[in-house]
């Protein structure tokens, strides 16, 4: 999402009255030190930010190159645990720190074309262009908010006792283990917005191109991985194709992992359409922080969650480079300690655990 993308898509600027989601906010005051951040980041972005991106897509591409290479000689054992374990990481940056953070526009400022939020197209199901309108455009504007957020829960899963109880939700904590390992597929069937046609909100025709444009997608990738790199490995063609599936298992599993330990912990908040109504910039700033959890980890753990361990300064920046999120992080936490705003953080083990507890809280009728 781009600077002028998120001044429009964002409601206003001008002061209000605080407001439910942050009833203790002065709006100019809070805004104005968010949008100071925002400046400074912007300013000194330079360089160092490109060689940095640079590198991980270098890094990523050989880790790529070098487990093809490997599981090209699979049959023998070590050969295979290392290209597969190589493939693995690979995705991992490809989806969560390059592909997800270039499709927002974090390097856009950079005029690189091989760089750029409209020309890449990810090593992911989905195709770009519709990520980014479910999550860019739909998400970031709604987070959180119960109806017009979609990620909410994916349609699916029930996070919040806004959200409508149906016997179906009993069974999601099955449907979510289930979910984990075919995360790509799952978005991807997400992103079609098929409940959007009988809603009123999507035609026939739309849908049906955007089935066309998945197939097409998906032949792909899947051609790919388990067609031509396993006929390219003659002999070790079925460890091949094996390893290949791990490696997008793996890559599933984690993006699941981190995006919903980011998302749906117990005391990240959910919203109504009445309490964002005409929000000013301030309140959605709030409701940023506060519908967002971040994941407490070092430097490799944040590189491979896309610096999405910093959900809530991604939240509030989405279009800024990911490296900086590490030092944006202490002083957004202390703006929220100064004005008594929430900051749900936390290590990987208690933020998983956290999320599950509200995933089986919530399959039943009384939460």
């Amino acid at each position: 999402m781009s600077v002028d993308a998120l001044e429009v898509r964002s409601p206003t600027r001008s002061a209000a009255p605080a407001s439910p989601v942050c009833p203790a906010c002065p709006a100019d005051d809070f805004g104005a030190e968010l949008d100071r951040i925002r400046a400074d980041v912007t300013a000194a972005r330079g360089s160092d930010d490109a060689r940095y991106i640079r590198t991980v897509i270098a890094t990523q591409r050989g880790l790529e190159v070098g487990g093809r290479i490997a599981l090209a000689v699979s049959l023998f054992p070590p050969a295979w645990v290392a290209g597969t374990a190589m493939l693995s990481i690979a995705k991992i940056l490809e989806n969560m720190e390059i592909g997800h953070n270039v499709l927002h526009g974090q390097w856009d400022w950079m005029g690189d074309p091989a760089i750029h939020s409209t020309t890449w197209e990810w090593d992911f199901l989905t195709p770009a262009d519709a990520w980014k309108h479910t999550h860019n455009d739909l998400h970031h504007t709604w987070t959180n908010v119960v109806g017009r957020d979609r990620d909410l829960g994916y349609t699916i899963l029930r996070m919040t006792p806004e959200q409508p109880w149906k016997p179906i939700h009993l069974v999601q904590p099955l449907y979510n283990v289930l979910l984990a390992p075919v995360f790509e597929w799952g978005i991807a069937l997400f992103d079609l917005e098929t409940e959007a046609v009988a809603e009123g909100g999507k035609t026939r025709t739309s849908l049906l191109r955007d089935i066309r444009r998945l197939g097409r997608k998906a032949a792909r990738q899947l051609a790919k991985d388990y067609l031509v790199f396993p006929a390219l490995a003659g002999p070790s063609a079925l460890p091949c194709l094996l390893g290949n599936l791990v490696a997008n298992t793996v890559r599933n599993v984690w993006a699941h992992t981190i995006i919903f330990c980011g998302h749906f912990p117990d005391d990240v908040r959910t919203f109504t359409e009445h309490q964002v109504a005409d929000e000013p910039r301030a309140q959605w700033y709030a409701r940023q922080i506060q519908g967002s959890a971040n994941i407490e980890g070092g430097p490799l753990f944040h590189i491979l969650s896309g610096n999405l361990g910093h959900q809530i300064e991604h939240h509030l920046f989405p279009d800024l480079p990911s490296n900086r999120y590490a030092e944006m992080a202490p002083r957004v936490r202390e703006l929220c300690e100064q004005y008594g705003i929430g900051y749900v953080t936390g290590p990987l083990s208690r933020q998983y655990a956290s999320m599950w507890g509200r995933v089986l809280r919530h399959a039943l009728p009384t939460a």
